[in-house]
């Protein structure tokens, strides 16, 4: 039986060497070795090739469910849009159960989540389609709890969503800005409690001092001129004390990706428990106004009907995505799988610490190769995290670490009979500074990413280009496995 190492690289796209390009500007002597002496391609990771729209930039959870899946599915940002185009959002239970608790307790209806347009986590179109369910509800007390992004989006650039629903709530005369909140506190999913706790404060207490201002524009102007505060990092800012959240008060989630919804939401339900509606499956202990579609025979699944050995290995910034988002959104390891935790550092931002867990990732995984796997994947944050900073320097370092360790890595794996495939989930460290106004690109891409296939004896590409659907019908064929009919991808042997 053939093996395989899947080494999932997040943030590694492929893009035009120049001043910006963290990856081709880094001394990489491994990468190298390797683009000259095994066969690599390229596949397509943002967009349509991952079931989000056309022209979007790809993200670390619609790649790692394309990869495991083996098909492209559906993601909830198209499956949103689409409600709201046919009129079938409007009459979704779960909303219009929330729309009821409100009048029936004459209580406020709460808006919650991210304003940012890229559609990774949330979408503000979403949100002002709940300003516009909540005026046919006849809804009296509406409030906007607004999440700034700074991340998917640039550093600075939450004031023009601010006037985006400014703009809609004047015009449909329904709805108030109630708080504001960078998302390194309000969507933190490292079990950073005492994070996710001052965004939990602002909404259900009122803060003290200069964090009550009633002007969110003058509000943002004072975070950026302490020059300390970019979207990302915004401190909590209690714009209108009305809308503080109550026990009795429906608060609807408008987040729909899962990873970065859990923690906030877990508080809200284990502590106030107000009526909480959530758009995506981070809880069950709340309804759901879009739940997953059950993805069937992805690799994971398959290798188990095999009774074949599995590894997940990743820090805990990505252990999510190597794991559940991996294994189409299944929480719990399929009994041939094993996974491997390992703590992402402690620190406001990863630039300060490049290296992030990577030595440790690789010490842990040189024990496990020589055990009886026949698939492990791993994956390694630093690309993505550290560039997800704006730090020039430090992803160039980050990217300097992982060729570090993937050169102690790959000869152990081909010394154990592994077959070796690199690729990346999206691009990121390779686009760092916008070329027309050189400023910091700290978001992802819609470049594609490279594959690099490592194998003795070596085997070939047969055809040049593909997407991250191909991926696991790839896998499958090395380890001479028939690829399911659910499978939409193909071999790229």
């Amino acid at each position: 039986m053939q093996k395989v190492l899947l080494c999932i690289l997040d943030g590694f796209g492929h893009g035009k060497d120049y001043k910006g390009n963290a990856i081709t500007r880094a001394k990489t002597p491994f990468f190298d070795a390797l683009y000259k002496k095994y066969p690599w391609t390229l596949l397509n990771a943002s967009g349509e090739h991952v079931g989000i729209p056309k022209g979007t930039q790809g993200g670390s959870e619609v790649g790692h469910l394309t990869m495991g899946a083996g098909r492209i599915v559906l993601q909830p940002l198209l499956e949103i849009d689409r409600a709201i185009a046919n009129g079938s959002f409007f009459k979704k239970p779960p909303l219009l159960a929330a729309a009821m608790h409100a009048k029936k307790k004459n209580s406020a209806f709460h808006i919650l989540g991210m304003i940012s347009d890229q559609g990774v986590h949330s979408d503000i179109r979403h949100a002002l389609a709940m300003l516009d369910f909540a005026k046919k509800q006849g809804l009296k007390k509406v409030y906007v709890h607004a999440i700034s992004d700074g991340r998917d989006v640039p550093p600075e650039s939450v004031k023009p969503f601010i006037k985006q629903l400014q703009k809609h709530m004047k015009k449909i005369r329904l709805g108030e800005l109630a708080t504001l909140v960078g998302r390194y506190y309000a969507m933190d999913r490292d079990k950073n409690w005492d994070r996710t706790d001052k965004a939990y404060d602002l909404y259900i207490t009122r803060p003290k001092g200069e964090l009550t201002k009633k002007d969110p524009l003058k509000a943002i102007d004072h975070a950026y001129k302490n020059g300390l505060e970019s979207d990302y990092y915004l401190k909590p800012v209690l714009l209108n004390p009305d809308g503080l959240i109550k026990k009795e008060d429906s608060v609807v989630f408008f987040n729909f990706r899962t990873d970065r919804a859990a923690q906030i939401t877990e508080r809200f339900l284990t502590r106030l428990k107000p009526h909480f509606v959530a758009f995506g499956p981070y809880t069950t202990k709340a309804p759901v106004v879009f739940p997953h579609a059950l993805v069937k025979n992805n690799l994971g699944s398959i290798l188990n009907q095999k009774k074949l050995k599995q590894l997940r290995i990743g820090e805990t910034e990505k252990y999510a995505h190597v794991t559940f988002f991996f294994n189409s959104q299944v929480k719990e390891p399929f009994p041939t799988e094993k996974r491997i935790l390992v703590d992402s550092p402690k620190c406001p931002s990863y630039a300060s610490k490049p290296e992030m867990s990577a030595p440790e990732i690789t010490r842990r995984l040189l024990k496990e190769i020589p055990k009886d796997y026949t698939f492990i994947a791993l994956n390694f944050a630093n690309l993505d995290l550290v560039g997800h900073s704006g730090d020039f320097r430090a992803t160039v370092k980050a990217v300097e670490v992982i060729d570090e360790q993937l050169s102690k890595i790959i000869p152990a794996a081909l010394a154990n009979d592994f077959t070796v495939l690199i690729t990346g989930d999206h691009g990121n460290a390779e686009y760092m500074i916008y070329e027309k106004t050189g400023g910091i690109c700290p978001s992802h891409t819609r470049n594609p990413v490279p594959l690099i296939l490592i194998s003795e004896p070596k085997l070939k590409f047969k055809k040049p280009t593909g997407g991250l659907k191909d991926l696991a019908p790839t896998i499958l064929k090395i380890l001479g496995i028939k690829v399911p009919k659910e499978m939409s991808g193909k071999s790229l042997l």
